[in-house]
């Protein structure tokens, strides 16, 4: 009975906590940020490279991984121009009012900004109306991040 009692109470404490998404889409362990994707490769060799530990920077409460130093450190100098929109969750999910987590290799780069979607089929789709699409995730976010 004791037992049951801390657990209550442990998960009293935890519940709203994990009830508010984190502003950008990472790993429960280790916080890392899009399933560890060097965001910074999208935009040097058009394709997903996977981070590497050695080369991670803390910003806007996630480990982000990259592949070297020199993309970590373009990364540190200036976030906003390499971090995906709507904190790295599913672009068409947001466009939807919902989020979800991404398939690094389904990517867009749109006016300079990097889109992350769930699958390369939800790309496709999200692909069909892509100014729309980013309206209504622009309107959505942050406040998909409550529910």
């Amino acid at each position: 009975m004791k037992f049951i009692t801390v657990l209550l109470f442990v998960l009293s404490l935890t519940g709203p906590a994990m009830a508010k998404k984190a502003p950008v889409n990472q790993s429960f362990f280790g916080n890392v940020a899009i399933s560890g994707t060097d965001p910074v490769a999208y935009f040097t060799e058009g394709k997903a490279v996977e981070g590497r530990a050695e080369f991670s920077h803390r910003w806007d409460g996630a480990n982000w991984r990259f592949k070297s130093a020199e993309n970590r450190d373009a990364f540190a100098k200036s976030p906003e121009t390499y971090a995906p929109q709507f904190g790295g969750y599913c672009a068409w999910a947001v466009s939807q009012g919902y989020t979800a987590t991404i398939d690094p290799e389904a990517w867009s780069i749109v006016d300079e900004k990097l889109y992350l979607n769930y699958s390369k089929d939800i790309r496709e789709q999200w692909s069909r109306d892509i100014p729309g699409n980013i309206a209504r995730g622009i309107a959505n976010w942050p406040g998909v991040l409550r529910d």
